[in-house]
């Protein structure tokens, strides 16, 4: 698939390295990159680092875009990568975190998950272990196969899978704890 002739002008300019082609480029992909970014990030402000810090990438690497393919899925890889790069970097990525053995899948009901508002979600994503939080991302959100995180990542496919299991378990308990308060007030009301 070819990106639209804007695109390719504007792509072809910041291949110039002119000032405003690369602000119309940052203006038309900012929003939905800081939102990829967010949600690795533990906060806005790291967010708002990896967003800015992989727009530099995205300039410096800007003549490797060949035209074919979506500009959009091509910047996102390097956000993707760009967050990862630096959650390495700031924090010493670790992708084993201790599990209470006591959580199951069976502990809480999937049709939970239906009602929740993506803002919600989000915010608790955001809560998971660097490690989970970035696992479940590439693999759940961005659609990166376990064989393929485990290469990015260099972990092993299995850890990959492990740590999307977990994930998913601290989420549903999350969500289930949630909901026990919420109706727990509700009742009291």
């Amino acid at each position: 698939m070819l990106i639209p002739p804007t695109h390719s002008k504007i792509v072809e300019a910041c291949m110039r390295q002119e000032p405003l082609a690369q602000r119309r480029l940052y203006e038309l992909f900012s929003g939905k990159m800081m939102a990829i970014c967010y949600r690795y990030a533990k906060d806005r402000d790291e967010a708002e680092d990896m967003l800015q810090e992989g727009f530099v990438k995205v300039f410096q690497y800007i003549e490797k875009y060949n035209n074919q393919g979506s500009l959009e899925g091509w910047i996102r890889r390097i956000m993707v990568n760009t967050a990862i790069d630096i959650i390495r970097k700031n924090k010493s990525l670790q992708l084993v975190s201790p599990l209470n053995d006591n959580i199951t899948e069976s502990t809480v009901d999937d049709n939970i998950v239906d009602t929740l508002e993506v803002e919600y979600l989000l915010n608790i994503i955001q809560d998971l272990p660097d490690g989970y939080r970035i696992v479940f991302n590439m693999f759940a959100i961005e659609g990166y196969s376990h064989a393929e995180i485990a290469t990015q990542l260099n972990i092993n496919e299995s850890t990959s899978r492990s740590q999307f299991t977990r994930a998913k378990i601290l989420l549903k308990k999350r969500i289930h704890e949630d909901s026990l308060v919420i109706n727990t007030y509700q009742d009291a009301i």
